[in-house]
């Protein structure tokens, strides 16, 4: 297959893949697709279903790429285990009609629990879906706030609606997760804390990634992409065991 017809067959599953994607995970090593004389790619079946438990594996679990690199060389070996062969199973096998929920377009998923470890951080969590509008009403009724709660966290700066008055699927989830909180008593002012560390790790993220995207050559903006996630993966990690730390801190 052309990478044209590898980007058809992959697109229902991982609507953001792209060819200078596709080129960046052969560049790491992760594919390794057949050079025509002329130096066009072509991929095999087992090269498909070598893309698809990576991006799976990226999707699903939020694997750094140096780990899947690691667990197809396991693969690759005959030396892995049979977890990793169980996943690869899953990442080729088609998903079910009754196990896609629907989504229109102010529909959007549950909050899933964030994980503890990289390992455990689904890509939902961590990129905005833009094909979601979500209009005020729909965001209070989703989040089961009410509109003075949610002038609370725009107020704060934890929500801010898009230049149509519209929001993303990001927002509701936001909103779900200070409703929560709300039940032990934080208030949206005092969530402005969590905000600011946010705007912070942000900046310095953006700093690092900055002079990849800078680079003019084809891979660049998917390798600062890839930076981005495993940035934003291990910094929730950090986060979290930080604030384990301080708990227990202030308890001993």
């Amino acid at each position: 297959m052309s990478i044209g017809s590898v980007l058809d067959l992959l697109r229902p599953d991982f609507p953001d893949i792209t060819i200078s994607k596709i080129r960046f995970l052969e560049s790491e090593g992760l594919i390794r697709p057949e050079r025509t004389p002329s130096g066009y790619r072509r991929f095999s079946v087992a090269d498909c279903e070598r893309l698809r438990f990576v991006l799976t594996a990226q999707r699903d679990q939020y694997l750094p790429l140096k780990v899947i690199k690691e667990q197809l060389e396991a693969i690759d070996s005959g030396a892995a285990t049979l977890g990793v062969r169980e996943a690869r199973a899953r990442a080729a096998a088609p998903e079910r009609p009754a196990d896609r929920a629907p989504r229109g377009p102010a529909s959007v998923p549950p909050p899933r629990r964030l994980g503890v470890v990289p390992g455990e951080i689904s890509a939902d969590e961590l990129r905005v879906d833009h094909q979601i509008r979500v209009t005020r009403a729909d965001l209070c009724a989703q989040a089961e706030i009410t509109d003075a709660f949610l002038n609370d966290l725009i107020r704060a700066g934890l929500i801010t609606p898009g230049a149509a008055g519209f929001f993303d699927g990001d927002a509701v989830t936001l909103a779900r997760v200070a409703r929560a909180m709300a039940e032990f008593g934080l208030e949206a002012r005092h969530l402005r804390a969590f905000k600011l560390a946010a705007d912070r790790e942000a900046a310095l993220v953006a700093q690092i990634v900055a002079p990849i995207a800078k680079n003019r050559d084809a891979g660049a903006r998917a390798r600062a992409d890839e930076t981005v996630r495993e940035l934003a993966a291990l910094s929730l990690t950090l986060h979290a065991c930080l604030v384990k730390a301080g708990v227990r801190a202030l308890g001993s």
